[in-house]
């Protein structure tokens, strides 16, 4: 992960050290649990509690010799102890620190991914209600449609993302499983109750049944939920890039006054928040495959999974973090320019309300296939020549027969596009959807 791409929560939340810190939570509610069974007497506990921790330069030292990071994690930890530190690690596989430390690295990093989702979804209400009635033109396939308004635009933006806060909380309860079953998932060393109270202690809830190891769907469906989110933050990113083109300029992403956007030419300003967004969306969709193929391993559990997620844990919940909090800085500063808008509803010279005349003349009695074959011809005139499509209209006797000048000239209201503005942003009010 390059490193400038790094939030400092988050990094701090997958950091060695914390990850150490998140193993001993785990053995030290082991303990918590063997003493409450009478197996290790409260005096030794006592002293675990007091000396527990752990080198990190000293677990360097031990892997180095025995080439497994639980064992040199434990050892170090027992060495801190002293002799009460034979109970440590009494009864467990190192899958079982390992995976019930990572439900809990995971749910907590899920908790910071959420809160700064929650930052942005309400920037993005705010930006949907301040531009809510600032016509625009709706494109599809690239090329202009029918009117709309740029509040609408963003409004679905902040659909789109609530759909994703809904999806990352459901993840995060699915992800907080505990496991302290031993080597095969039989509880031969370690009896249920005690994972009960282990699961108890850290907030988790046990796994009803597991290998050495909790099954990787689970996680699977946090990647993969990250990567739609990214696909959610991409859609975005591409949006503003091209109306961020020269050619429309309808919004840009913030500029700040010292910024540069090419070393040979003064006058760009490139688009390159947004490009970096849909570039690290790439990325999350690839952890998002390679999860998936971490699901299968050889019978009760092999090791091919824990290389990979070295990686795309740490690095995919930065990249979303990092993401979610660049989209939030393009969405607060947005560049908005109104008057382009009003210009590109234009430059088709009309074209935009050839639907309301096609309507028109059916409602008026007109068979809908001629209808559309003479709007159709109108407009064909006006993409190849530039004349007012409007009046071309009124200059043919196929239309005018149906439609009088009057009716025609209300046919080319932006109004009637927006008229139900108000009742699609009804439908996501503040208190409704931050009670979702």
């Amino acid at each position: 992960m390059i490193e400038r791409y790094m939030t400092k929560e988050m990094s701090e939340l997958w950091s060695d050290e914390n990850k150490f810190k998140t193993w001993l939570e785990v053995e030290m509610a082991v303990c918590e649990a063997w003493t409450e069974k009478g197996v290790i007497p409260f005096e030794a506990m006592d002293i675990i509690r007091q000396r527990a921790g752990f080198d990190i330069d000293r677990i360097k030292e031990i892997e180095k010799e025995v080439h497994h990071d639980v064992i040199a994690f434990v050892t170090s930890v027992a060495e801190k102890i002293g002799p009460e530190g034979r109970y440590i690690h009494l009864g467990l596989t190192s899958s079982d620190v390992i995976d019930t430390a990572s439900s809990l690295l995971i749910s907590r990093a899920l908790d910071i991914l959420i809160g700064a989702l929650v930052s942005l979804i309400d920037v993005v209400h705010e930006k949907a209600n301040k531009f809510k009635y600032i016509p625009c033109i709706g494109r599809t396939h690239g090329v202009h449609a029918e009117p709309m308004t740029f509040g609408l635009k963003i409004l679905n933006w902040f659909d789109e993302l609530l759909r994703n806060k809904i999806r990352l909380e459901e993840v995060r309860e699915m992800v907080k499983v505990g496991k302290i079953s031993g080597a095969v998932g039989t509880y031969a060393h370690c009896p249920p109750e005690i994972e009960k109270r282990v699961c108890a202690i850290l907030d988790l809830k046990p796994a009803p049944i597991s290998t050495q190891i909790l099954q990787r769907d689970k996680h699977a469906s946090v990647m993969t939920n990250l990567a739609i989110l990214g696909g959610t933050l991409e859609r975005i990113a591409l949006e503003i890039r091209h109306l961020q083109r020269t050619e429309v300029l309808e919004a840009a992403e913030p500029f700040s006054s010292k910024q540069k956007g090419s070393s040979a030419m003064p006058h760009k300003r490139n688009p390159i928040l947004c490009e970096r967004i849909c570039g690290m969306a790439r990325l999350l969709r690839g952890y998002a495959i390679s999860a998936m193929e971490n699901m299968a391993l050889w019978h009760e559990r092999d090791i091919s999974h824990s290389s990979v997620e070295r990686v795309i844990w740490p690095d995919g919940f930065n990249l979303a973090h990092y993401m979610i909090l660049t989209m939030f800085r393009i969405i607060d500063s947005i560049d908005v320019f109104e008057k382009n808008m009003k210009n590109n509803l234009e430059i088709t010279c009309g074209l935009i309300f050839s639907q309301r005349v096609l309507l028109a003349l059916v409602d008026a009695g007109m068979d809908r296939n001629s209808a559309y074959e003479i709007i159709q011809s109108n407009a064909k005139r006006t993409w190849k020549t530039g004349e007012d499509f409007r009046v071309l209209c009124k200059n043919d006797e196929r239309i005018t027969s149906h439609l009088s000048v009057e009716t025609l000239d209300s046919l080319f209201d932006i109004g009637y596009y927006l008229r139900h503005v108000d009742s699609i942003f009804d439908r996501f009010a503040e208190k409704s959807y931050k009670n979702i």
